[in-house]
Parts: C-alpha cells; structure tokens; sequence
C-alpha cells in the first residue's frame, strides 16, 4: 500500500502541527504543540519518497542534492499551506523534513506579542535583529513585523531568504521577495545589489558571515532599515556573537559601528498555550537606548541583562517579565512559573 503524501500534511497543517517528517524507513511523524507524534500509517519506502518530492525539484536543487547530500527548497500545496523543506540522505535512505508556513501572516496582535515591536518597526533606518534557536517562530515575527510596514508605509521593501517562507503581497508599500539560489547567488551578493535598488527596508533571511554581516551594517548606517536573524539565546549572546566575528583588531570600531546602528534586538523561545493547542512567544526585548549603545561601545556586554531588567519604561523585558504576563493573562498553564533556559 502506498503513502498519500499530500493526505498527510493535509492531515497535518489541520492538526496545527509545526513540522512534518518524513524517513524511508518509517512511519510518518508529526511535530504537535513542540512534541513529536507518529502517524499510524504504512512504513515509508525509499522510492515512494522519492518520487513524490522530487518532482519539486529545480534542476539546479536535483544537482546540490546529488552534490551536497541535501537541498533546502519551498514547496506550496494549493488549498493547504506552504512549506518549508530540507531533504537529505542519510543510513536508511532520504527525509524529508517539512516546517509548515501558514498562507496568512499574522499581525503583531493575533501573534500576542507585545505592543512594543509596533514602535519598533517604526524607525526609518538601523538594524533590528530577531533571534533564537531552530523552531522558535522567528520567521514568523520577522512576517508579522515586515507586514505592519506593508500596511501602514508607502516603502520600498526588499527580502532575500533561503528560501521564501512567508510570501507578501504589496499593501501601501512595494515589495520584491528574493531567494538565494535563485534570483540571487548568496545573502552577501543579494545585501550589495539591495543596496543600488532604492530600498527602504531590506530583510535578511540569516546573517551567516562575515560579509554579510558588515553589508547589513553598512545598509543600517547608512540610512536603511535592516531586519535579520541570528540563532542566539539572548541579546547580550547576540550583540557579543556580531561583534566576535570580526577579527580581534577590528572589534572595537564594529562596536562603536554596532552601538550606532542597533535599534533592537528581539530573542525569542515558544512555550506552550494554556487552553490551545499551540505555542506563544516568549520575548527578550533590549531597545537601543543611549544606556545600551554605551554599554556596546565600551565592550560591556555582561551588564546588558540588567540593563534591560532596569529598562521596562522603554519597553525592554526579559523572559521571566514576559512569562510572568502571560501568565496573569491565562496564556500559559498555571504551573509554568519560571522560564527554563535550558530549553
């Protein structure tokens, strides 16, 4: 009996799952609410997947698979959502991992996320960074920030991402999504050629590199808003994280650069809902006061954490302050009462 891939993550995306997992070799699995759940379902043979993922393939995708062993691309099944997905090889044969992407992008309301990130995306140039580990809805703050722009600017707004996730349709502003890959070589080339395209805003779908880096931050100096991702824990990890990748005998000139530049940095974890099946943001927020660029330009980055617990009039808070809100909000089960950073 053969697997009907697409009954799956329809299944899937109805369940409200994350992710979707697909392994020759085994039954398909379903990421619900954070946790991992098996579907009752005929074991996946090896050919099957195959022939039902790579259809999707570009042929440049078909060749770094053949090549690199795995491939990232985006996959969009009419009337059930779109998806994020890596395919790779491995013991057993291939996976196919999908990230469920909701063809709605939610506004910074529906997402329960502090008022604040609407006084954030107001400013007209500097760098915004959205950080955090694998999985913990960064991409979807990203949308959800980019969209409150969207709809209430008449700006110019260029993504480049690997690949497109959220896809944006002009509101007031006008939007171009570019993929690495595909319309451009890399999010290096994509940030340069941005740059002679009249941006106003220009998201980044990861800073990966060096190069990269001090492009966004060239564009965020000189008078662009720059959105961009990074898989750190916390802000005082971020802001150390942009500036140890330069090296040593340039750290101080990219500190003063950083100070300059930074207008927030959003960090972020999922933890689950009280009455939903789905998970809610956690939110570290450190807004660039003239406290906070002192503190980065004088390489202080230890003191960051106080700073930002002393920094609530500016709309700053750490994780335990926003646990603590949603818990008097009913949002998380009664018994979570401290954050986990080990999670």
């Amino acid at each position: 009996m053969s697997l009907d891939f697409e009954k799956i993550l329809r299944f899937a995306v109805k369940q409200n799952a994350s992710d979707i997992h697909f392994s020759s070799g085994m039954q398909p699995i379903v990421r619900l609410v954070g946790e991992l759940k098996r579907i009752e379902a005929p074991v996946i043979k090896k050919e099957e997947l195959r022939n039902f993922i790579f259809p999707y393939f570009r042929p440049e995708q078909k060749s770094e698979f053949e090549r690199n062993e795995e491939v990232d691309l985006s996959i969009a099944l009419k009337g059930v959502s779109r998806f994020r997905v890596n395919v790779f090889k491995h013991a057993n044969g291939i996976s196919a991992s999908f990230r469920v992407i909701p063809e709605k992008i939610r506004t910074i309301d529906e997402l329960m996320l502090p008022p604040v990130l609407k006084e954030i995306v107001k400013h007209r140039k500097g760098l915004i960074l959205v950080t955090g580990p694998t999985g913990s809805g960064k991409s979807t703050t990203l949308a959800a920030m980019i969209d409150e722009i969207n709809r209430l600017r008449k700006d110019h707004i260029i993504t480049l991402e690997d690949p497109i996730e959220y896809v944006h349709q002009p509101k007031l502003s006008l939007i171009h999504q570019r993929e690495v890959g595909v319309h451009t070589p890399s999010f290096a080339q994509g940030l340069r050629a941005a740059l002679r395209e009249d941006p106003d805003v220009i998201l980044v779908g990861e800073m990966r590199d060096l190069e990269t880096i001090t492009n966004a931050l060239r564009a965020a100096e000189t008078g662009h808003l720059v959105f961009s991702t990074l898989h750190t824990n916390s802000a005082a990890e971020t802001v150390d994280r942009v500036i140890n990748v330069f090296p040593a005998e340039q750290q101080q000139q990219i500190r003063v650069i950083l100070s300059a530049a930074l207008v927030a940095v959003i960090s972020q974890r999922l933890v689950k809902q009280a009455h939903r099946s789905d998970r809610i943001a956690l939110l570290e927020i450190l807004i660039a006061t003239p406290a906070i660029r002192n503190l980065i330009r004088e390489g202080k980055t230890h003191q960051i954490e106080s700073a930002i617990q002393m920094g609530g009039e500016f709309g700053m808070r750490t994780f335990q302050k926003s646990l603590d809100e949603l818990r008097q909000r009913n949002l998380v089960p009664p018994d979570m009462i401290k954050v986990d950073y080990a999670s």
